[in-house]
């Protein structure tokens, strides 16, 4: 069976990665919570939200929440705003 895909214009050219790749630059392959709140200059009560309602990715390892540097850039780049909304 043979796939045909449709690329995104803001994805083939590399802008939207390249600035994800940017953000995430020296950061380790599995972030803490802490890591998170940081990197999005929110509060950890906050990344909890996003984790127990599936907005971002994580695994849930006994009481502590693991989230992967590259599912959560995916995560970000699939959920992006192209633009084009109402104000």
């Amino acid at each position: 069976m043979h796939r045909t895909t449709v690329e995104d214009p803001a994805v083939s050219d590399g802008k939207s990665s390249d600035a994800l790749d940017a953000l995430f630059e020296g950061r380790p392959d599995m972030l803490s919570v802490r890591d998170v709140a940081e990197l999005f200059h929110m509060s950890e009560k906050n990344v909890y939200v996003w984790l127990n309602r599936g907005t971002i990715p994580g695994y849930k390892i006994g009481a502590t929440w693991h989230v992967l540097r590259d599912e959560l850039k995916t995560t970000m780049l699939a959920n992006r705003n192209l633009g084009g909304g109402k104000e």
